[in-house]
């Protein structure tokens, strides 16, 4: 069971570097090493893209960090992403499919510090612990999207209401009459 949930932003161009690569690998900047020290292996992940302001991917971290200074992902600033972390994709978007952030961020606990109008200012940065409802919130809109509109999350368990339904047969129609016998004529 994963301990933490995280929200990695990137650029549109560092997003598809690592969608390029199979979301098998993430870059991590310098400052955020603290951050980075708590990601361990089975620790989800959300991938956000800043300029979109689009949610795109999940993963699975498959590994704790580890120090590489290949030059994987563009340097916006001076530090650059010496820290990685292997993953294994979760649900990954397809283009079209992104979910606008101006419609699903404003429900998440992690924004409610801010003003309703002011919320893209809680995914400055880089790297953001979230609750996990917001976490599971945004997957959940993710795999309908990507799964389709039959998608029945998989720890669904339908409602006692549901069931007893069920082993009745369905619904009742609450005008409809018992069945009574109808008398029979001597022939």
């Amino acid at each position: 069971m994963p301990s933490n949930f995280w929200m990695m932003i990137n650029n549109e161009e560092n997003f598809r570097i690592t969608q390029n690569r199979g979301f098998t690998l993430l870059g991590l900047k310098a400052q955020h090493r603290r951050k980075v020290q708590r990601i361990t292996e089975g620790d989800r992940i959300l991938l956000y893209i800043s300029h979109l302001r689009r949610f795109a991917a999940t993963a699975t971290a498959m590994s704790s960090f580890y120090e590489d200074e290949e030059p994987i992902w563009v340097n916006e600033g001076s530090t650059g992403f010496p820290y990685h972390i292997k993953l294994e994709p979760g649900v990954i978007l397809k283009d079209d499919q992104f979910i606008d952030a101006n419609i699903l961020a404003p429900r998440l606990e992690y924004v409610k510090r801010w003003n309703p109008e002011d919320w893209y200012m809680a995914f400055q940065g880089n790297l953001h612990l979230l609750p996990k409802n917001d976490f599971t919130l945004i997957e959940e809109e993710m795999k309908k999207l990507h799964f389709g509109k039959g998608y029945v999350p998989a720890d669904f368990t339908p409602s006692a209401n549901n069931q007893r339904r069920r082993r009745s047969g369905g619904r009742r129609n609450k005008n409809a009459q018992p069945d009574q016998a109808q008398p029979t004529q001597p022939a």
